[in-house]
């Protein structure tokens, strides 16, 4: 391992087999790594443990960070690393799959997909890409650039990393209130209950433009600080 985001730590310790949603630790800061590798690249989506255990780490001091490593057969090469902060795991990005039939081995097991595609540009810290390796400088920046979530209750998490997706999705550095609403059906399906869906929009805005993400220019308009 070339870095451990969070201080900089070169090594991280190998836990026991078969531990649940874990697979390493850093014995400097006691943050748990969970490990997902593949040769080919990773899409929108990648099968996690089970739903319920999931869910309830998501919850837990001791929630794992998210690594994907697509690697090389032939030359034995790391060709992209990319770390995913636990603080941007919510329940909302996680999908419940369907149960295990009755003839599997498991029968009635319910798994679990992370949405990788629902996860912020800044919450996909690359630490190797396309085989070149990040300075450690600028990784440990794009890492402590998102620390603020670490601050928030799981459910303001939730809405804030929606409003940074959607942010994203826009693709311009800078953008308007107005073209943010256009978030506003696609979030009121994933918070149903609540009734004031625009006003929460620009809660979320205020919030990211406090700690530094976004840049307020004035007369509904932003800018993206990254």
């Amino acid at each position: 391992m070339h870095v451990l985001p969070k201080l900089g730590n070169p090594r991280l310790r190998q836990f026991e087999a078969n531990r649940p949603l874990a697979d390493f630790v850093c014995d400097e800061c006691d943050d748990q790594f969970e490990l997902k590798s593949q040769k080919r690249a990773f899409g929108a989506k990648i099968a996690n443990g089970a739903y319920a255990t999931k869910l309830a780490r998501l919850r837990a001091d001791d929630a794992p960070n998210l690594m994907l490593m697509q690697y090389s057969g032939e030359c034995n090469e790391v060709i992209n690393f990319t770390v995913v902060p636990k603080r941007f795991f919510v329940a909302s990005l996680v999908e419940k799959r369907k149960p295990l039939g009755p003839n599997a081995r498991r029968a009635g097991w319910v798994g679990s997909n992370i949405l990788l595609s629902r996860i912020p540009e800044t919450g996909r810290v690359s630490i190797v890409s396309d085989g070149k390796t990040t300075p450690t400088d600028i990784v440990l920046k794009n890492w402590r650039r998102t620390a603020f979530l670490q601050n928030q209750s799981l459910p303001a998490r939730g809405w804030l990393i929606e409003v940074m997706t959607a942010v994203d999705t826009l693709g311009a550095k800078e953008f308007t209130l107005q073209d943010v609403y256009r978030f506003e059906d696609g979030l009121q399906v994933l918070y149903p209950s609540n009734n004031n869906v625009r006003p929460k929009i620009r809660q979320q805005l205020q919030v990211l433009r406090d700690n530094g993400y976004l840049e307020f220019l004035g007369k509904g308009r932003y800018r993206r600080a990254y």
